[in-house]
């Protein structure tokens, strides 16, 4: 029997769709950092594992952002902050992409995702701070060689014993 579908080759539960950009603010704030517009962002919806019962299999909840990082809009030093301390989220042709599927409903998963974005960016942004080496005090020193003295003596004692 034929059936009057095409046969698609494509996991259903991988087909991906596009999200209104209007229905949200219009930019992506990160105080002191950058603002990104949210064109910019591309934002789709996939279907989501986890809590719904059967409605997973027919909605589209989990929510997946893209957004180019080699934009022009972070300072070099940031971007290589965010490769090092986010390896996993940047692709190989530069893109971030992050998803969340915590929740049941669509644009809750989406704020989450520019939550997580936001975060990233600040702890980005952060420079760590610089060690400032210290000499170790008086003290210390002595501390240290009198415990490696008492350990080689104890040593010393063990290894000179008399068996006669």
């Amino acid at each position: 029997m034929t059936s009057s579908r095409p046969e698609s080759t494509e996991n259903p539960r991988e087909r991906e769709t596009s999200c209104d950009v209007a229905s949200t603010s219009e930019t992506l704030d990160v105080p002191g950092v950058v603002t990104i517009p949210l064109d910019e962002i591309q934002i789709t919806y996939v279907r989501s594992a986890g809590p719904g019962g059967q409605n997973v299999n027919k909605t589209a909840t989990k929510a997946r952002i893209r957004w180019k990082l080699d934009s022009g809009r972070l300072e070099p030093e940031v971007v290589a902050r965010f490769r090092a301390l986010f390896p996993s989220w940047v692709t190989t042709e530069n893109e971030v992409v992050i998803s969340n599927q915590e929740y049941r409903e669509a644009p809750k998963n989406k704020d989450a995702c520019l939550a997580k974005l936001r975060e990233a960016l600040k702890r980005a942004a952060t420079k760590p701070k610089e060690r400032i080496p210290t000499k170790p005090t008086r003290g210390s020193i002595r501390r240290r060689l009198e415990a490696k003295k008492r350990l080689s003596a104890k040593k010393r004692e063990r290894s000179q014993r008399d068996f006669e």
